[in-house]
């Protein structure tokens, strides 16, 4: 099996780079509308910090978005646009950033992951709902075995992995382990299929056109923790998230049940 064309998502969608080049103008052409905080540091590097997107009237509650990539691409500014569902139905929507492999490692990422949603969570009052997509979905899997505070666990009250990695051990036979810096030890303790399931409903969400692998980590997770698990039809990895922009889509209505 060529494991790196395995989890090469791009390397088989049609037009892949147009969204790459799409994503961020989108972004900056809805962050030109919206009523937003930019830039809440939560942290000293340049990449800790986060944009926080309000809704008109007090917020319902607080969703937090952790973006993708791979651990070592994009920025929160790729993705504002991805709050438009939420914020329509009244919520406030985080963003954060967080620093890139190799820079740091994918552990020290999921500790900038927890304290972006502890530093969030003291601006916005309320239940909470983590959603990330692909890296981004590792990183909100993450956070029930990964310390967060305990008055903020408390709190959340759901959690939305899109096209997640829930088994990192995969990855140390990619390519791009050298990037991540992935050991077989960190692998493991990075993998949320290897964690005890959370008492917090969870929904596992995967394009049913995404590369198998992914169909695969996606199942697993939802097998693991007993979660929903969705399959979204004519969707590869790159168009799942869509929906998270319609206020009415099935996507936003199970992140906001």
């Amino acid at each position: 099996m060529d494991w790196n064309a395995a989890y090469d998502n791009a390397g088989f969608i049609p037009e892949a780079a147009g969204y790459l080049t799409r994503w961020p103008a989108e972004a900056a052409a809805f962050r030109e509308t919206a009523q937003a905080r930019l830039d809440i540091p939560y942290g000293d590097e340049p990449r800790e910090a986060f944009d926080l997107f309000l809704p008109e009237g007090a917020p319902e509650g607080l969703v937090v978005f952790v973006h993708g990539g791979y651990w070592r691409r994009f920025d929160r500014t790729d993705w504002s646009h991805f709050a438009a569902g939420s914020l329509a139905r009244g919520w406030a929507v985080a963003m954060p950033s967080y620093p890139l492999c190799p820079v740091v490692t994918i552990p020290e990422i999921t500790e900038c992951t927890r304290r972006a949603i502890e530093a969030a969570a003291a601006e916005i009052p309320g239940p909470i709902r983590l959603t990330g997509h692909s890296a981004g979905g590792h990183l909100v899997a993450r956070m029930p075995a990964a310390g967060l505070a305990p008055e903020v666990l408390a709190r959340v009250a759901r959690i939305l992995p899109i096209s997640p990695v829930s088994d990192l051990r995969p990855l140390l036979k990619i390519d791009l382990v050298e990037t991540l810096r992935l050991t077989p030890e960190s692998a493991a303790a990075e993998s949320p299929r290897l964690a005890p399931a959370p008492g917090i409903p969870v929904d596992v969400w995967v394009g049913a056109e995404e590369r198998p692998v992914f169909l695969d980590q996606a199942r697993w997770l939802a097998e693991a923790w007993g979660a929903h698990h969705h399959v979204a039809t004519g969707r590869h990895h790159f168009d799942v998230i869509d929906d998270l922009r319609v206020p009415d889509s099935p996507l936003v209505a199970a992140l906001l049940a």
